[in-house]
């Protein structure tokens, strides 16, 4: 016969191991994720030597690769690029999207092809973009890099993408509701 004293006895002792269960399980799930890989994929780095643009590079990035068309559009109507060749660089030739973003763009600002920047990034294996602009002639002014940033910021305004501007940009382009404003009364809509 089981006395009530055994009853009980056996439920604190399934209490106890349900809560010894419970606490193993919460320790378990809040270890550490195991460390990334040897050969993971390598870190991002544009090396253009300005740490908001290599940020912003990378962030368009992950944009690209959630949105690839709307990122291909922006090349194609903001910076004259042609779609083809942006999906081929991507694509088959394995370009990552902050570097066309770059090539695009700076052969915009600089008033160049877009494959005379990738002409150029392939001539120096492993510069960064620095180095590339730096090479072709004439040198890059302060007003090209002035003008890739703000075409950065733009194209964060396309998407409807927050953005940190610096505090130069913001003297420069105000806020968002500012940018907003000012393209609409530059599109006669303001």
């Amino acid at each position: 016969m089981v006395t009530r004293a055994v009853v009980r006895s056996r439920s604190l002792r399934a209490l106890l191991a349900a809560l010894l269960l419970g606490a193993a399980s919460v320790a378990w799930a809040q270890q550490p994720a195991p460390a990334p890989a040897i050969n993971a994929a390598p870190v991002y780095a544009p090396g253009t030597d300005d740490a908001w643009v290599d940020r912003q590079l990378a962030s368009i990035n992950a944009y690209a690769s959630r949105y690839p068309d709307a990122f291909v559009d922006e090349l194609v109507r903001y910076a004259g690029a042609r779609r083809g060749y942006v999906q081929a660089l991507m694509g088959e030739h394995g370009w990552s999207a902050g570097d066309v973003y770059f090539a695009c763009f700076w052969g915009k600002v600089t008033q160049r092809d877009c494959r005379e920047l990738v002409r150029a990034r392939a001539a120096l294996p492993g510069a960064g973009w620095k180095q590339v602009v730096e090479s072709l002639q004439p040198a890059p002014e302060n007003l090209d890099w002035r003008a890739l940033r703000h075409a950065i910021v733009a194209s964060h305004d396309h998407w409807d993408r927050p953005i940190t501007l610096d505090a130069l940009l913001q003297r420069q382009l105000g806020d968002r509701a500012q940018r907003d404003a000012a393209a609409r009364s530059k599109d006669g809509k303001g």
